[in-house]
């Protein structure tokens, strides 16, 4: 498979928060809220930087059969690991220094699991982000927006021998390769995350899955920018 699956954006879907964003990819859906505070912890107070941080989890009902729902301190290592790239993400496209002190939590809450619940968290939740900056920076001058480019992100994979795009459950459980690409809108990796799954990859292949995601979040990428309309502010 060479295409995405479907993507819908709903903005503002909660009204309690800076950002709301409800995110759906083919089957996996996610709720995206970004709460803007005029704070930064403790550990971060008089440096006159901001921060910004992620939340993840997958909802009891997203999967079947149920999943347990992960309580404060016991929370695994699977859902740390993701909201902690999750932050790294978002971190990468801010100017902290821009955001003043400032913190921005955003929280990714799967209500649907149907493969690729990280990306989906990363591509909508960048939605919700830029919703809660331009609240408090609508008017700045380009050169003081606390934001630096776009970002989203994308799975890949060689399943049956082919490299395949946007990979759903059914295809993620039979890949023999899986991927996971963050990439900014100017074309530039944060971060990727492969792993041969009893099997291995050359560079070929390597440089085939990568051309494969770069495409895929060019087509995120564009679908972000309609949906944000007037408030995208990058190049």
């Amino acid at each position: 498979m060479q295409d995405i699956r479907p993507v819908t954006i709903q903005r503002n879907f909660t009204n309690k928060t800076a950002g709301s964003v409800l995110y759906q990819c083919g089957d996996t859906v996610v709720l995206c809220t970004a709460s803007l505070e005029d704070r930064v912890p403790d550990w971060m107070a008089g440096r006159g930087k901001g921060w910004i941080t992620s939340e993840y989890n997958m909802l009891p009902g997203s999967t079947s059969p149920r999943k347990a729902r992960e309580r404060a301190g016991k929370v695994d290592g699977r859902t740390t690991e993701i909201q902690r790239l999750i932050g790294r993400s978002f971190r990468a496209v801010a100017d902290l220094n821009k955001l003043g002190e400032r913190s921005l939590t955003i929280d990714c809450d799967v209500l649907q699991a149907d493969g690729g619940t990280r990306t989906a968290a990363i591509t909508g939740g960048f939605i919700a982000l830029v919703d809660a900056v331009n609240s408090a920076f609508a008017n700045c001058p380009i050169e003081q927006y606390p934001l630096t480019s776009s970002l989203a992100a994308i799975s890949v994979g060689i399943v049956d021998g082919s490299a395949s795009l946007d990979l759903d459950y059914a295809r993620d459980v039979k890949a023999d390769v899986d991927m996971n690409v963050v990439m900014t809108g100017k074309g530039r990796f944060i971060e990727i995350q492969g792993t041969g799954e009893e099997a291995t990859f050359d560079d070929s292949e390597l440089a085939t899955l990568l051309s494969l995601a770069k495409l895929g979040i060019n087509k995120l990428t564009e679908i972000q920018k309609t949906a944000l309309g007037a408030g995208w502010r990058f190049s």
